[in-house]
């Protein structure tokens, strides 16, 4: 009588392969992709499609790519359980182990707000964001102007997330999001970064923080959209504004063209820009750049 092989494939008597498939790492449990489309996808809702692949250089580049040969439409939602050439702003790396975090790309077309207001939707899903972790993983949250998502671990503020909008052509915007989930000290690709485990989560379970996420978002560019892109209208001015690390910090701006502006970051003006007031009595808005916080608030 012939015995069949065991369920992974290892004939009765021979040698043993060390797993590798997507359930070796069990902490870090794949996906639900059909449940996420069941909650998510709905008659009526933004979410028009939820697709999660396995591996992949960059979320953004491959929903960009879609939307521009018209294979995605408003609403699109592409995740990755590993990226290998994820994006940061200023073309930074961002990296992390297969499933320890959320990596994703959306397609939003805002067709009835004029473009000049679309500056806003990287800040908007920074609030949507740290919103629907703060109620889904029990974490207190907060946002470095312009898209990084703070935690604090220990008594340190710690990035965990990021965003990137990019233009997809006449398609639309494509918004990508990286979360840092479960990633432990050691994994860490920079001593300054953060994850919703370090930062003492209460869930690190990432179904229910996408879906948690998403229909955040849902929630905040419906408002945006519904108000014509108006940010005080909407409630998104006031909201970042409250939820922003870098209100009432001395900062400095590292601009284009290698200036640099030191100052007391003082508010968030009507274009989604933060404004510096400087030593020498001058409030400058800052719409581009890279801000490094100097001083605590």
């Amino acid at each position: 009588m012939n015995t069949p092989p065991d369920a992974q494939g290892n004939p009765p008597d021979g040698p043993r392969e060390p797993r590798s498939d997507r359930w070796s790492d069990l902490g870090r449990p794949p996906l639900n992709a059909a449940a996420l489309r069941r909650a998510l996808v709905r008659e009526g809702g933004l979410w028009s499609d939820v697709d999660v692949v396995q591996r992949i250089g960059s979320t953004n580049s491959e929903l960009v790519a879609r939307a521009e040969a018209g294979k995605a439409g408003e609403g699109a939602v592409l995740v990755a359980e590993e990226q290998t050439a994820g994006r940061g702003r200023l073309d930074r790396q961002w990296t992390a182990p297969p499933r320890s975090g959320l990596f994703f790309s959306v397609l939003l077309d805002p067709a009835e707000v004029p473009v000049a207001r679309w500056g806003w939707l990287p800040l908007l899903t920074g609030v949507a964001v740290a919103t629907g972790l703060a109620r889904a993983a029990g974490v207190d949250t907060s946002l470095k102007w312009p898209n990084d998502v703070l935690v604090t671990v220990g008594d340190e503020e710690r990035k965990t997330g990021g965003i990137l909008a990019e233009r997809a052509g006449d398609a639309g915007v494509v918004v990508g999001v990286g979360i840092n989930v479960s990633l432990r000290a050691e994994e860490l690709p920079v001593p300054q970064a953060g994850s919703l485990a370090l930062a003492g989560a209460v869930s690190t379970d990432r179904d229910p923080l996408l879906r948690a996420v998403l229909r955040s978002l849902e929630d905040w560019y419906g408002r945006w959209r519904e108000a014509g892109g108006n940010p005080v209208a909407s409630g998104l001015q006031e909201t970042y504004a409250a939820g922003c690390a870098t209100l009432g910090r001395v900062v400095r701006a590292e601009l284009p063209g290698d200036r640099s502006i030191v100052g007391e970051a003082v508010a968030i003006d009507g274009d989604g820009r933060l404004v510096l007031a400087t030593e020498n009595g001058v409030q400058e808005p800052v719409g581009a750049g890279d801000i490094v916080h100097l001083r605590p608030a």
